[in-house]
């Protein structure tokens, strides 16, 4: 038995078990300094997250040598996830090109055991292209499941990873991925885009972890930000808590294999999400939440 905190209650990722209210690291490059970078992990850590998602293009690699330098050597239960797939290239809006051959994937767990001081990254997440928003796969990078799965399926026999994710895809390329073994699937979903649901409730069938991103909406168009819709909004006010925390609330109250990755570079705004934990709806809140999707 602990002690320590564990926000949103347990859930599993492969063999790990984790809380269910995680932390996505990707906006940690843009804090003003490493010193608040440091700041806002080691607070994560000490309010019991246990679940960090990162990869090395974020940067690239500073947030990778940023948890590396605030929380190394790293807590016995800490799940590092990160994904390969994409490359940095700095250009606006979107600062990333497809990396998806096999040879790729394979230099980008290299650069994850190196940036982050690990022997082995405890899973790692195949970032297809098959699903919006961001950049398209083109080309040669239009490479088959079969031979990325091939590659991570090696790296993960080598010893280098220790679980296989998988992330922006379609339930038919889920389907042909689960005889790899697949932890976890990441995909755009949240209360107000439903559009995953299928792919949800594969997962669900097959004790794969759901591991929704943009889980409060986006700025890209198309993406309608959580908090602002009329009865998130109205929900949050009657229960005295935030937008944010409502739209997070009804992700963990809708599926039992959900795990959370909210991001943010602010402890306040990071303790925000985990306070989601909370955060009760009864059965006519979440009536209302489940039709506005």
């Amino acid at each position: 038995m602990t002690d320590k905190p564990q926000p949103g209650g347990l859930g599993s990722i492969g063999t790990s078990t984790v809380a269910r209210i995680g932390y996505g690291a990707m906006q940690l490059f843009e804090s003003e300094t490493p010193e608040d970078a440091v700041a806002v992990l080691r607070r994560a850590v000490e309010l019991g997250v246990n679940h960090i998602d990162t990869a090395s293009f974020y940067g690239p690699g500073e947030v990778n040598r940023r948890i590396r330098a605030a929380l190394a050597p790293y807590p016995d239960d800490l799940v590092i996830v990160s994904k390969v797939g994409a490359r940095f290239t700095g250009e606006q809006p979107i600062p990333l090109a497809a990396a998806q051959k096999p040879a790729e994937l394979r230099a980008a767990v290299e650069d994850d055991l190196r940036q982050l001081g690990l022997d082995c990254v405890p899973v790692v997440n195949l970032r297809r292209m098959d699903l919006g928003p961001g950049v398209a796969a083109e080309g040669d990078q239009r490479v088959d499941v079969d031979d990325q799965l091939a590659e991570m399926i090696a790296l993960r026999d080598e010893g280098k990873i220790g679980a296989i994710g998988i992330s922006a895809v379609p339930v038919d390329v889920v389907r042909r991925a689960l005889p790899a073994g697949i932890a976890c699937v990441q995909n755009a979903y949240s209360v107000l885009d439903r559009s995953q649901e299928d792919t949800l409730r594969l997962c669900a069938e097959e004790g794969v972890a759901w591991v929704p991103y943009f889980p409060l909406g986006s700025a890209f168009p198309g993406f309608t930000k959580v908090a602002d819709h009329p009865v998130v909004a109205e929900i949050a006010g009657q229960l005295g808590v935030t937008g944010a925390q409502v739209g997070l609330a009804w992700l963990l109250a809708h599926a039992p294999n959900t795990l959370l990755i909210p991001g943010t570079r602010s402890v306040t705004h990071l303790e925000e999400n985990l306070g989601a934990a909370d955060v009760t709806l009864d059965a006519e809140a979440l009536a209302r939440l489940d039709a506005v999707g």
